[in-house]
């Protein structure tokens, strides 16, 4: 059986650069609340609102659309520009515009209008950027390049072009979002709950979040998605909290109401005028049904995945490192995507546990009774193994049936690990007992009101191989107090 894990020593310092470009969470967070409520007096005001890009035009050789269900390409792009000097300096927003994107994804909603799956496509994939004409008329043949230099090189036409060669799944709209909107929306959200086992600090973005719920404002919010600094995680860990973030914003516009009431959708859907682009094609109707579609989704029916990648990247002459996928899963999670079958088998509805830093199975844990309650103890010792801790099963009496307060024994060299316990335990005291090793003592006192189900914060990849995860998988559990920042 392994140690319970040690606090991890201080990471150096990083000298990489950050990149400012908006991140995966932004562009799905947007598509959802922009494609989702009621009235037609309300879409149509939206989609006056919405600058229009011609992102289809003079595409040829295109897949071939399976009808199973809509698929978006969602865009994220800079903008900094529109943001205030106070803004950029409170937030870490420096440095000059660029016409640039390091955000693409696809989003697939299902047939039946009961799923939502949203594939991050990595910024630095390698691709084959495809035969173009550019607007002065020069012709450029096929080339290779990272993906997200399609946008720069040729806009919207060649990143949907260039993305359709890539991974074989006909677009059916395009949607491009930037740091105005994303913040705006999340303002008029009252702000999104997000939780975190450990803190989170990247000099970088300025992020600088204790462990725990918080309450994130706009700027705040741009500051979670965008960290890539956060620890040695890089952009696995990035990627992963903006599922979080994504599932958090599925969960509270779907679980407040918003999209049922006209007045908050249309403070929500107001706070993106003038700040999102899309196809021409993308019409009020289309924004009805969706936003019909769109009330049903919840976050147990929404689904986060990025395309599988082989590491380290290969450097191409010309163009810098590049991530190779795996073509063999990246083949059979397009192939998921045409055929509009789930990316992974949904399971029946769970209980929202709490994120943890330390896995549960790395600690061990005696139980002994310290109230008159018989088999209080024994109780206890087969909740807290189901939920998936390493109990000794041989649960005892106290030396006294009189605590009043449950507490928890452990040696300060497993600090981390404790904290995963105290989540178990809500109101539990921790006493540090030094030398005592490396199994926990509990005692159960007279306040003991049961075990609170707790998992890793790195949520457990399916077995496809794509590294879905759904909604209610990452969103905070109901429950516990909450901060705002």
């Amino acid at each position: 059986m392994s140690a319970p894990a040690r606090s991890p020593r201080p990471s150096r310092p990083r000298s990489r650069r950050p990149r400012w470009g908006l991140r995966l969470a932004t562009g799905g967070a947007c598509l959802v609340l922009a494609v989702s409520g009621i009235g037609h007096l309300l879409v149509r005001e939206l989609d006056s609102g919405i600058h229009r890009v011609d992102a289809f035009g003079g595409l040829d050789n295109r897949p071939k659309s399976t009808g199973g269900g809509v698929n978006f390409l969602v865009v994220g792009t800079d903008g900094r520009e529109k943001i205030t000097p106070r803004e950029k300096a409170l937030y870490r927003l420096g440095g000059a515009p660029c016409r640039c994107t390091d955000t693409i994804m696809l989003m697939h909603l299902s047939g039946d209008h009961r799923r939502v799956s949203a594939v991050s496509l990595p910024r630095d994939s390698y691709a084959r950027i495809p035969a173009y004409t550019d607007a002065t008329g020069k012709r450029h043949p096929s080339h290779p390049r990272k993906l997200n230099a399609a946008y720069a090189e040729g806009g919207p036409s060649l990143t949907v072009r260039t993305v359709e060669h890539l991974t074989g799944v006909h677009i059916d709209h395009y949607l491009e979002v930037d740091f105005t909107s994303f913040m705006k929306t999340v303002d008029v959200l009252g702000g999104v709950k997000i939780c975190t086992a450990r803190p989170l600090k990247d000099d970088h973005t300025g992020l600088d979040l204790p462990a725990g719920t918080h309450v994130l404002n706009g700027g705040q919010a741009l500051q979670y998605v965008r960290s890539r600094h956060v620890d040695g995680t890089s952009d696995l860990g990035r990627i992963q909290r903006q599922q979080r973030f994504m599932a958090a914003v599925v969960h509270q516009t779907t679980a407040g109401g918003i999209l049922l009431n006209p007045v908050r959708f249309n403070r929500v859907a107001g706070a993106l005028l003038g700040s999102v682009r899309a196809d021409h094609g993308f019409s009020a109707e289309d924004m009805v049904a969706l936003g019909r579609a769109m009330s049903g989704v919840t976050p147990e029916s929404s689904e986060f995945a990025s395309v599988p990648v082989v590491l380290p990247g290969v450097p191409v002459k010309g163009v810098g490192s590049t991530l190779r996928w795996n073509q063999a899963k990246a083949e059979r999670l397009f192939t998921t995507l045409r055929e509009d079958r789930p990316l992974v088998t949904h399971r029946p509805k769970r209980v929202r546990a709490t994120p943890v830093d330390v896995d549960p199975a790395r600690i061990r844990v005696h139980v002994l009774n310290g109230t008159n309650t018989t088999g209080l103890a024994r109780r206890a010792d087969r909740a807290l193994h189901a939920t998936g801790f390493a109990t000794t099963g041989s649960p005892a009496d106290a030396a006294t049936p009189d605590v009043r307060h449950t507490v928890i024994a452990y040696d300060p060299v497993w600090d981390r690990s404790v904290r995963s316990l105290a989540a178990a335990l809500p109101g539990a005291r921790l006493k540090p007992v030094v030398g005592q090793g490396a199994v926990m003592q509990i005692t159960i006192g007279g306040d003991y009101k049961g075990v609170r189900p707790v998992r890793v914060e790195v949520p457990k990849t399916d077995t496809a191989g794509f590294g879905t995860v759904t909604g209610d998988e990452v969103v905070c559990p109901e429950g516990g107090a909450t901060r705002s920042l």
